[in-house]
């Protein structure tokens, strides 16, 4: 009997237990959302005078470079320097074979010497001509004389026609010849005048020739590097046929193309006596903003920043021609807050937090960038919210948006935190 009761019996004790620990079950605590705070680093604002840079990018060039070309034909006699080497002033560069030389010193004074003795026979025929004169006007009234003697006995018929033509031809040979004596009188002044011009011509041309000859012989005008050389010892040259080149230690420039938005700050800032300096990246080298270049180009106008001398001697290692990285320095701007990008959302807008921790979003004026310690650099904006004491909100949020609640990273009064941390 009982047998048969003890499945049902089983199930009720069963169906008791479970109702007796739902009876007993402790009550659960009541969920409430909360609203996550997102972890972020801060910076405590600090508004001061900035020194904004404008990085360039400059070839380095050298204005007081000369290039020398050869004063005279002729072939290379010495040349005891090579390129890239170091001079200095008064220092042989190059000279030329005096064989080649001493011909054409000697033929510009012998056309000097000619010229001269033209003259000096002119002078002497000068003087020749007018005794000659005398004697042919003396020749010229004696046969006249006998053509009218002639004439008159002509007429008389005492002598024939015959004889008359005779005295007729003599009186014009006489007249023609002293014609012809008088106008070589007459021309001596002109003569003269243009062997005198001559002369000078020769003279200027013998000044050169020997100025030339002193200058066959080429000496550094300065202390400088030798570099372009063009020719070799044996050499051929024609006169005015380059030689070679050499730039002066010091005067190195950097132009490099600023581009127009800023070039009006910078000529203020010139104007009004402002050193702007420029520092390459390891800092070993430092330029001073000169001038403009007189034309503007598409991209922007050609500073030039002449290089600042350095103590202890010109061996700055730079040259000519080389790229060179710059950062050159813009005028300061007052009241400017440096922060990283990181805090910079779209082109001018950060956020700050507010005193319930919530984003609040500021519009700023960018005013470019400054170096830190760390060799990075930040963005320099500027505002009137920018507040000192505030904090500017650093850590670059992708969902950030005014009224979002936020939490200082290493804060640990929040639970909220860590939620925001995982996510």
């Amino acid at each position: 009997m009982v047998r048969r009761f003890l499945p049902l019996i089983i199930l009720a004790l069963g169906v008791g237990g479970f109702l007796l620990l739902k009876l007993s079950r402790p009550e659960p605590v009541a969920v409430e959302a909360q609203e996550r705070a997102w972890l972020v680093d801060t910076k405590i604002i600090e508004p001061q005078t900035h020194t904004p840079i404008l990085p360039l990018y400059g070839q380095l060039v050298a204005p007081e470079q000369i290039r020398l070309t050869s004063p005279l034909s002729g072939r290379i006699g010495e040349r005891p320097v090579h390129e890239g080497q170091a001079v200095g002033k008064g220092e042989l560069l190059i000279a030329l074979d005096s064989a080649d030389v001493q011909p054409q010193l000697d033929r510009a004074r012998a056309d000097v010497t000619d010229l001269e003795a033209q003259i000096e026979s002119e002078n002497i025929r000068f003087a020749n001509d007018k005794q000659a004169l005398a004697s042919e006007k003396a020749i010229l009234d004696s046969a006249r004389r006998k053509y009218e003697r002639t004439q008159s006995l002509v007429n008389r018929n005492l002598t024939s026609q015959e004889n008359l033509d005779a005295a007729s031809d003599a009186l014009s040979r006489a007249r023609l010849t002293v014609t012809s004596r008088q106008r070589a009188i007459d021309e001596h002044p002109a003569r003269l005048k243009s062997l005198n011009a001559r002369l000078q011509r020769a003279k200027a041309a013998l000044a050169t020739t020997e100025l030339d000859a002193e200058r066959a012989v080429i000496e550094a005008p300065f202390d400088g590097v030798v570099t372009d050389i063009q020719v070799a010892p044996g050499d051929r040259v024609n006169q005015n046929a380059p030689l070679l080149s050499i730039y002066p230690n010091t005067g190195l420039e950097l132009r490099a193309t600023v581009p127009d938005r800023y070039r009006a700050e910078l000529l203020s800032a010139l104007s009004s006596g402002q050193t702007l300096e420029a520092v390459t990246e390891d800092g070993r080298h430092r330029f001073v903003l000169d001038r403009f270049a007189g034309t503007s180009a598409p991209s922007g106008t050609e500073a030039i920043l002449s290089l600042r001398s350095q103590a202890g001697g010109e061996d700055h290692g730079l040259r000519p021609g080389g790229l060179l990285p710059v950062s050159l320095q813009r005028p300061s701007v007052p009241s400017s807050v440096a922060v990283p990008y990181s805090a910079l959302y779209g082109s001018n807008s950060v956020y700050l937090m507010s005193e319930d921790r919530r984003m609040q979003r500021v519009q700023v004026e960018r005013q470019g960038e400054v170096p830190v310690q760390n060799g990075e650099r930040h963005v320099l904006v500027a505002s009137d919210d920018l507040a000192a004491g505030r904090a500017l909100i650093t850590t670059h949020l992708p969902n950030a948006m005014s009224g979002l609640k936020v939490q200082v990273a290493g804060n640990g009064d929040s639970k909220d935190s860590s939620a925001g941390a995982e996510e």
